[in-house]
């Protein structure tokens, strides 16, 4: 009797043991189709292997943000996945920890790579969409440039973000840029927007549904916007085509880090680990993210239509975001008083 006894005692010990326990981890990152993908492809091989339970938290990037600053001390988020703008500033916040090494790294486009505090897992170029079915019966040729959106037969045919989305942000810089200014020196990107492209603008959003429901509305003709966006409403079988400018087009990171002090330090590294395979990557190009992990491979189909390859994604560009953030807040307002008004 005895021995029945302790060997059902350390059976039961066994099965409470915390080494078998199942863990919850959190994982914050965008809503939306991208997170079918990472609830229907992606998290439960993870889950199997490591023997965890994901819970995956929906929000926009700043949404985010505003929840590792309200858990600071006491965070419940154990993986923020958010644009790179917002990790930039996650990581000066202090709530973004050191990356584990990991050979797989090595693979990562350097300009995905945030400081050891973070890693890009899909790229997204901000450059020109436009409705080639109304484009060819106008017989207005293809956009190529970022002055193409300046040509006033695009008046009230125009649609872009405002500064509150990255490609708001974009838009701006690359508008600076082309006017001879910069990060450092905004002026002529507000002057030229101002005077050149907002004329041109019928409405300022930030929403990709809004955006989609303008091109299917036949509101407009063109806009500024993510190719991971402009590939989806393509996909639906929309007439929709996406241009890289020849003056160069911004890089979206789709970046990720494991949240400080976290309950489950080693499991969220392996993640972001998991992340960046290539086979990973592969799943995630199929939302439209383009691969950061250059030895990941794609076929014809899907590598046209993303940011893949040494070749298109040595065109993009990587915008300042140290510059952009200390003065993000001062530009929004000077934006909604002279852009948006």
């Amino acid at each position: 009797m005895n021995r029945f006894r302790n060997l059902l005692l350390a059976g039961t010990l066994a099965f409470a043991s915390p080494a078998l326990a199942q863990q919850t981890m959190y994982v914050a990152g965008p809503g939306g189709s991208t997170q079918k993908l990472f609830q229907s492809q992606i998290i439960p091989e993870f889950e199997s292997k490591h023997n965890v339970k994901i819970t995956y938290v929906p929000g926009i990037s700043s949404e985010i943000v505003a929840k590792l600053q309200a858990q600071a001390g006491k965070q419940e988020i154990n993986v923020a996945i958010f644009d790179d703008g917002p990790l930039y500033q996650a990581i000066q916040f202090g709530y973004c920890d050191k990356l584990s090494d990991a050979p797989i790294y090595k693979d990562i486009y350097p300009f995905a790579q945030f400081g050891g505090n973070g890693i890009g897992v899909g790229l997204v170029a901000t450059g020109i969409a436009y409705n080639a079915a109304n484009y060819k019966k106008k017989g207005w040729p293809a956009p190529t440039s970022w002055k193409d959106l300046t040509d006033r037969k695009l008046e009230g045919r125009l649609t872009a973000s405002s500064l509150s989305g990255t490609y708001g942000v974009h838009t701006l810089v690359m508008f600076a840029r082309i006017n001879g200014g910069d990060e450092s020196n905004i002026e002529p990107g507000f002057d030229s927007i101002r005077k050149s492209l907002a004329p041109n603008v019928l409405s300022w959003s930030s929403s990709p549904a809004k955006l989609a429901e303008m091109f299917q509305n036949n509101d407009v003709d063109v806009a500024v916007w993510g190719s991971s966006r402009a590939i989806a409403l393509k996909n639906t079988g929309f007439p929709m085509e996406f241009v890289y400018p020849k003056e160069g087009t911004p890089a979206l990171v789709l970046g990720a880090c494991p949240v400080v002090q976290n309950s489950l330090p080693e499991a969220s590294q392996a993640f972001l680990q998991y992340l960046v395979t290539p086979e990973i990557q592969a799943k995630l190009a199929t939302e439209g993210f383009g691969p950061t992990n250059r030895q990941t491979r794609l076929d014809d189909k899907l590598a046209a239509q993303v940011p893949y390859g040494d070749e298109r994604v040595g065109r993009m560009i990587s915008v300042k975001w140290s510059e952009i953030n200390k003065n993000r807040a001062e530009w929004t307002n000077r934006w909604n008083r002279t852009i948006e008004r």
